[in-house]
């Protein structure tokens, strides 16, 4: 039996990284999950959710985007995006179909299931909450911001993330976590991609409590701004281990070696770079880096 019917793997993220991530999990179908962050509040997304509410709906999209595989009429309607003069001006029309879904009361992941199921898409897509929250740092000078957009803009360091208000984690979240093989942690922009999921206390609690789980996690290719871009990778691991209630993370996958940290953790260097975008993972490398962890 091939490892993509043997095994079940859970990538948690947002943006374009985790977008990445599933195309590279592509092959393992409904066997992979991604467990998407919900908090955004800038772009079209950002719009929406300050004048309809609910969940950002953008990271989401664009994980499903990644993952389609026959262009049809459909998925062309799901990626367009309005240009010119008016309100309608940069929205997506994805997001505004989820959110119509939304409206009519549709549960968020069965509105999801639908658009996945339209599109033909295989890989199970799950939002980290079904309730709308908004990311909060607090500063190491005391002071607390609120908003994806903001918190990377800060000058400050960080002493901390929160949600707020708090929410329940989807319980097919976390179902996914603790019937997974391998849960990966990135790429993306790790404090407000990465760490938002990380923040429910259920899913944290899901990932300590999955010994047999290879917990993985994935380096950005290139440097960060903001507060993210001035914490070290230590740093991020262990802010990623606090997270999961001490679990500690089995193996760290990048392209540049870390021999300062090869006491604590089990680092393996690859080359990873898309040969024509060397900022952005390509899709096979990635599937090789992962399915090598797998198999090992």
């Amino acid at each position: 039996m091939s490892i993509y019917a043997s095994k079940k793997v859970v990538a948690i993220g947002g943006g374009h990284g985790l977008g990445r991530m599933l195309a590279a999990l592509k092959d393992f179908g409904s066997n992979a999950t991604g467990i998407v962050t919900t908090t955004d509040n800038g772009g079209s997304t950002g719009r929406i959710r300050h004048c309809q509410g609910g969940i950002a709906w953008g990271d989401t999209r664009n994980c499903i985007n990644q993952l389609i595989t026959e262009p049809s009429i459909s998925s062309m309607m799901f990626e367009y995006r309005f240009k010119g003069a008016g309100e309608l001006n940069g929205h997506n029309l994805g997001n505004l179909m989820l959110t119509a879904l939304d409206n009519l009361s549709v549960r968020p992941l069965d509105a999801i299931n639908l658009i996945r199921n339209m599109l033909k898409v295989d890989v199970n897509i799950v939002p980290m909450s079904e309730h709308p929250s908004d990311l909060t740092a607090l500063s190491l000078d005391g002071r607390w911001v609120t908003g994806e957009t903001n918190v990377d803009e800060m000058q400050e360091n960080l002493r901390r993330l929160d949600l707020s208000p708090e929410v329940p984690a989807t319980k097919e979240a976390v179902a996914a976590i603790s019937a997974a093989d391998c849960i990966i942690l990135g790429p993306g922009s790790f404090l407000t991609s990465v760490m938002p999921p990380l923040l429910l206390p259920e899913i944290g609690n899901a990932i300590k409590q999955n010994i047999k789980a290879k917990l993985i996690f994935v380096e950005n290719l290139s440097p960060e701004q903001g507060p993210a871009g001035r914490m070290s990778l230590q740093q991020k691991l262990e802010w990623c281990e606090r997270a999961c209630h001490a679990r500690g993370i089995d193996v760290v996958i990048g392209d540049t070696p870390h021999p300062e940290l090869a006491e604590r953790w089990n680092c393996v260097t690859n080359d990873l770079a898309s040969p024509n975008r060397d900022w952005r993972h390509d899709r096979v490398k990635l599937q090789q880096a992962i399915e090598a962890q797998l198999i090992g």
